[in-house]
């Protein structure tokens, strides 16, 4: 028997088929557009960690602001104010005294939690709002910041919200295009309703995203909107801080600074003595130093020495040193109080001596003090500058040694300072193991060049700073069977005379840039890498080269006169 295949059967089972594809397609299609087109209609408070958030550039800082009647007292947490402020941050607390002090290029304001008093440029002031301490947190008002930072502050109350803007900050507004646009919390149709907008609102726009504005809301409230509902309006810009006319620390346009420091140990020199010094501009004589840890300093200052050098045409920066004690020193800058001390006798100094500038030399400084020493500096300069002093720095060549390189921070003592002098000399010290020049040409160009491109240092700050001095190294064998050296510093006017006693012929030598001699005497080998004309018009070539400021040359004590105008050539002269 013949079976029949049931057509119309296996018809019927195709069309269904169909029908449910189809019926898949509509629905698989419905949801599609319900997933793209269908928005949310979820509404979404956002819910902060602390009160009053603080938000920043369209983000959300973490920390949260102390505010009081009605949004006219509002406080920020030091911390922040810190991180705004950048790593260099001219913000300060000290914990013991409960001390803050904020400085700029010209200002130094002191203050304390819980007072209403201030002292800006050591002048009593008033604020309307103290500063204060919850727990472990120091928040600051506003007012101070907005004086000397340009700092400026949104308070929504519907939100609590406060947005600060930095001075000059650029932001580009916006408003609503049309009616019941979304402020969303994501750049989506699909995300919950953070506010709904009425047209006309005025925006913020901090960011695009793909067909969305990110915005901010007069609310305070962050969130996206379609870009196709919103009008651009103008780039404002918020209010700057006015800046004083800058202090020119060095008025002889044209002429490099040409410094050389004056060496006073038990006594000032005998002014007959001191020769014409052709070229020099700048002395710095020695006369101040650290006394106590409470920032006492003793005086070596003499009348005399000052009107004999501005009789010739030079200016004085008197010397301040740490006296090299490192635990007098970490005392001493450790609080504003001695801090303040320092400066103030300074100042004091500077004006019953009538002098040009301060030259800074701290040395054998623990690295633990780092930045107490650059917050020093930072207080002093715009003391200083209103007195119409110039405030100059040594430091040494960068190295790793701890106490005599690590411990300053030229980054930032280069922002602040009006010069640099960069102690280019000791490449061998006196305590060295092996015999050496006391800078080589290539060493000193290394060291420049280290801190006008590690440190950012602006070449026109930068001083070289050159020796005068050399050293006799002496070898000879030691019990051990090792070579035993030792050294001594003499002046150009004693290696001129040992030449001529011994009849020695100095010899150039092309990797130190500069002449040698050798002798023997009593058994031992005597070797003597030479600071003479020769070298002396090289170094001046070389801050000529990186168009430094200028030179500073260690000590005017061990100079012979022949060699003051061969530098003032090579320094001055033009290519």
């Amino acid at each position: 028997m013949r079976v029949q295949t049931p057509r119309k059967k296996q018809k019927r089972g195709f069309g269904g088929f169909l029908f449910l594809c189809f019926i898949g397609v509509v629905a698989g299609g419905g949801y599609w557009g319900w997933q793209h087109y269908v928005p949310s209609f979820e509404q979404l408070t956002p819910v902060f960690d602390t009160a009053n958030p603080l938000f920043y550039q369209g983000e959300p800082t973490g920390y949260g602001a102390l505010v009081a009647q009605g949004g006219k007292s509002v406080k920020l947490p030091l911390k922040l104010v810190q991180e705004l402020l950048g790593p260099d941050a001219p913000v300060r607390y000290e914990e013991e005294s409960e001390s803050i002090i904020l400085t700029t290029s010209n200002s130094v304001m002191h203050f304390k939690t819980d007072a209403l008093t201030a002292t800006m440029n050591q002048q009593k002031v008033d604020l309307s709002f103290a500063a204060e301490k919850q727990e472990d947190t120091v928040y600051l008002p506003f007012e101070p910041l907005q004086e000397l930072y340009g700092l400026q502050f949104d308070y929504a109350p519907s939100s609590s919200i406060v947005t600060i803007h930095a001075a000059a900050e650029l932001i580009q507004t916006g408003s609503v295009a049309k009616q019941e646009t979304e402020l969303r919390s994501q750049p989506t149709i699909k995300a919950p309703i953070v506010e709904s907008l009425q047209i006309g609102a005025k925006l913020r726009l901090w960011g695009e995203e793909e067909g969305w504005y990110k915005v901010q809301a007069s609310s305070g409230y962050i969130g996206y909107v379609a870009k196709s509902a919103v009008v651009l309006g103008a780039i404002e810009t918020t209010a700057s801080v006015e800046e004083p006319e800058p202090f020119v620390a060095w008025k002889l346009y044209g002429q490099r600074i040409n410094l050389t420091w004056e060496a006073v140990y038990s006594r000032n020199p005998d002014l007959e003595k001191l020769g014409e010094l052709e070229g020099v501009n700048v002395v710095s004589p020695t006369w101040f130093a650290l006394k106590d840890a409470k920032g006492q300093l003793s005086s070596k200052a003499d009348k005399s020495y000052v009107n004999w050098a501005h009789g010739k045409g030079m200016q004085v920066w008197a010397l301040f040193s740490n006296s090299f004690d490192p635990d007098m020193t970490t005392t001493a800058l450790a609080s504003y109080e001695s801090r303040q001390n320092m400066i103030r006798q300074l100042i004091a100094y500077a004006q019953i001596y009538k002098l040009q500038g301060i030259n800074i030399d701290f040395e054998n400084v623990y690295t633990k003090d780092k930045e107490n020493l650059v917050q020093f500096v930072r207080e002093m300069t715009p003391l200083l500058h209103e007195q119409g002093l110039v405030v100059s720095m040594d430091v040494t060549p960068k190295s790793n040694s701890e106490m005599w390189s690590a411990f300053i921070d030229r980054a930032a003592l280069g922002k602040v300072v009006d010069f640099m002098m960069v102690m280019a000399y000791d490449e061998h010290w006196a305590s060295s193991p092996v015999a050496g020049s006391v800078a080589s040409l290539p060493w000193v160009e290394q060291s420049v060049k280290r801190i006008l491109e590690e440190d950012g240092v602006p070449s026109r700050k930068l001083i070289l700073g050159i020796p005068l001095y050399t050293r006799v190294w002496t070898e000879q064998a030691g019990e051990d069977g090792k070579t035993k050296v030792s050294s001594k510093a003499i002046g150009m006017e004693a290696v001129d005379k040992l030449i001529g006693e011994k009849q020695l012929q100095p010899e150039f030598n092309a990797s130190t840039g500069q002449h040698y001699i050798e002798y023997q005497e009593d058994g031992a080998r005597k070797r003597i890498w030479m600071e003479n004309e020769v070298s002396i018009k090289a170094r001046a070539e070389l801050a000529k080269k990186y168009d430094l400021g200028g030179v500073a040359s260690w000590a005017r004590v061990f100079q012979k006169p022949a060699i003051w105008p061969v530098l003032d050539e090579a320094l001055q002269s033009r290519p």
